[in-house]
């Protein structure tokens, strides 16, 4: 008996398979590794340069912080103009512009051009995870067809953020940091090329004679309760990455937090294609407000937990639920966007993910200075708490509005 999840159904034709494993690969190697360059290489890279800590920290962090500025009019230009162009140029620019930070070194370059050249490449990082979320959009008419895609997508981020490190890590054991440094930026490399030979880009629709307005998706009310709802469950997430270090060197076993990290991402793993293959029939505005008040159990227990066991079992459960809430939160998007901004929403959305778990990352760590891994935890249950009384805000939004109708 084939489930949703079954090639007969999600996959049935060849094009979907290789759809389905280009874009992971291209979100692998475009997203997974360059957005973990602060966490993995800024101490390998000091050790050999010379460097100081907080100018590679921040020349690393500002390409992120770049990108998360620029990605909306990126966007906005993609639907406008469509997405080969912007992709052709992001694809060249962005590898040069690290190149010539992987050159900093051997070249005695100013530390402030350096930071320049890392502005540089997150301003013209491909947008490779936007497209695949805004493709899904076009490719599936079927909402519960395009449910299953999102959930997909979900266990591909997930892919992305454990494999992209994973694949960092790697070189930097087999390679001193400025050749895994430069291998990093050869696997960035390849993702436009592995994205233009898929055939995603078959799908894309674009209105470029619409009538737009200067705020685009931001005028519609209800995406902006959607994008408040996503920064707070993505800073809890941000909380809740930072915790589990925090609570394996409470436990004396720094190994716990890899292993800790590890189980969170497998739940939200094995909880997207769960989801995927569920058949649940409450709209997507019910739904969220409803797991992310379930996640905050899991979460607040944990805060409470001293016992490495019985916290690996509640990260694992926590996890499953990881999935699902980006599955949801993309739907909602494709559902209220206008069709002009398609893919423009998705940028916004994209934003408050990374600025959502960068502000969580920070909070935390000054947390885990003071008050230690619980009140760590502990804030991550109370912001998906926040994230849940937000969601059904928008639930009831939508009452009124058809209400009205």
């Amino acid at each position: 008996m084939a489930t949703d999840l079954d090639p007969q159904v999600v996959v049935h034709r060849p094009d979907r398979r290789i759809v389905i494993t280009a874009l992971g690969i291209a979100q692998i190697l475009a997203w997974g590794t360059s957005f973990y360059f602060p966490a993995v290489f800024a101490e390998p890279i000091v050790a050999e340069t010379g460097w100081s800590l907080g100018w590679v920290v921040g020349g690393t962090s500002i390409g992120l912080l770049v990108a998360g500025l620029v990605s909306p009019q990126v966007g906005r230009i993609i639907d406008r103009r469509g997405p080969a162009l912007v992709l052709a140029v992001t694809g060249a620019a962005c590898p040069l512009a690290l190149c010539v930070v992987l050159a900093a070194a051997p070249l005695a370059l100013a530390p402030a051009t350096t930071i320049g050249a890392a502005g540089l490449a997150g301003a013209f990082a491909p947008p490779i995870s936007v497209l695949t979320r805004t493709m899904w959009r076009y490719r599936f008419d079927d909402e519960r067809m395009r449910l299953i895609a999102y959930a997909i997508d979900g266990v591909l981020v997930e892919l992305a953020f454990t494999l992209g490190p994973a694949l960092v890590a790697l070189l930097l054991a087999v390679a001193s940091p400025t050749a895994a440094f430069g291998g990093a930026v050869l696997l960035t490399a390849l993702a436009v090329p592995l994205f233009f030979l898929s055939p995603a880009l078959k799908y894309w629709h674009h209105q470029p004679d619409a009538e737009r307005s200067l705020l685009g998706p931001l005028s519609e009310p209800r995406l902006i309760v959607v994008y408040v709802v996503t920064f707070l469950f993505t800073f809890c997430i941000g909380l809740t990455e930072i915790g589990y270090p925090g609570f394996a060197t409470f436990a004396g076993a720094t190994a716990l937090s890899g292993v800790l990290l590890a189980i969170y991402s497998f739940g939200s793993a094995v909880g997207g294609l769960v989801y995927g293959a569920l058949h649940l029939h409450l709209p997507a505005d019910r739904q969220l407000p409803l797991i992310l008040a379930a996640m905050a159990l899991p979460l607040a227990l944990q805060a409470l937990t001293a016992s490495p066991w019985p916290l690996a079992t509640l990260a694992f459960l926590g996890g499953t639920l990881i999935a699902p809430v980006f599955a949801l939160t993309a739907m909602l998007v494709t559902s209220i966007a206008p069709p002009r901004y398609a893919t423009e929403a998705f940028t916004w959305l994209s934003t408050c993910i990374v600025s959502g778990v960068g502000a969580g990352s920070a909070i935390g760590g000054r947390l885990l200075e003071g008050p230690g891994y619980t009140a760590v935890l502990g804030g991550a249950a109370a912001a998906v708490l926040g994230a849940a009384a937000c969601a059904t805000s928008l639930r009831l939004r939508a009452l009124r509005v058809r209400a009205a109708r």
